[in-house]
């Protein structure tokens, strides 16, 4: 079975959440934090060997007072960020393990995510060395200029809005960070798709939303009553497969 690690970013800094106490990924939601939500679905895989979480050296001492305990029950690894997303991922890669064959990247602001979505997402990474979650801009496209005033309408034929996870072949992430050089970075396909290498769509949902706001922690908490099920391994109850009751 492959090995998979898992670095979340947590260490933005959050300036358009606008909380004066917290950023958004230890924002409460639902009884949890955003960020706990977001690692929770990997914690139990069996083909995820590591979770490493990104966070500020600003934010290091709350954090450890406030979720310390968690990181250490959960076997979370916690390493520090740097000046941005980019060098914050650099950072955790150097502590992924050595035997660690694929490494998922997922934002700490994305706490809504289904097993079912993981597991064909990493089927494809497997399959192609690199999958990202993304799903099709559905809604009419304008560029707008900086007065507000609509430029022009652009076509949304075979447009995707990018999601996380995304996960790639460690070499191939490795690699696409080391050439990264000066170039701006908003997620981490945009590095891999410079050496030239497919990155396979895997259809995500909408209900994988980013918490950018606070308004956004309101859709969020219906889009944990929302999100899809966990297939049961066996019977759903006691009488399931009992031949007298079919």
């Amino acid at each position: 079975m492959p090995k998979f690690a898992v670095i979340i970013p947590a260490a933005g800094k959050s300036s358009r959440f606008r909380d004066q106490h917290y950023k958004k990924p230890f924002a409460t939601l639902d009884g949890r934090a955003v960020w706990l939500h977001a690692a929770d679905k990997f914690l139990n895989r069996d083909d995820v060997s590591q979770v490493i979480l990104v966070i500020s050296p600003d934010d290091e001492e709350q954090f450890q007072m406030k979720f310390g305990a968690n990181t250490a029950i959960l076997g979370v690894q916690v390493v520090k960020g740097g000046a941005d997303r980019a060098d914050s991922v650099v950072n955790a890669l150097a502590h992924v393990q050595p035997d660690v064959d694929f490494v998922a990247v997922h934002d700490a602001a994305r706490p809504c995510l289904a097993d079912e979505w993981i597991d064909k997402l990493f089927a494809a990474a497997v399959t192609t060395g690199a999958a990202m979650l993304a799903i099709p801009i559905t809604s009419t496209v304008k560029r707008v200029g900086a007065d507000h005033q609509v430029q022009e309408t652009v076509p949304r034929d075979n447009l995707w809005l990018a999601q996380t996870p995304q996960v790639f072949r460690r070499e191939l992430l490795v690699e696409a960070y080391a050439q990264r050089g000066d170039l701006p970075v908003t997620d981490d396909a945009q590095l891999v798709e410079r050496l030239g290498h497919a990155i396979k769509i895997v259809p995500g949902s909408p209900i994988n939303l980013k918490i950018t706001t606070k308004e956004d922690l309101r859709l969020a908490q219906k889009s944990l009553q929302a999100l899809p099920k966990p297939k049961l391994k066996g019977p759903a109850h006691p009488f399931e497969n009992d031949d007298h009751w079919r």
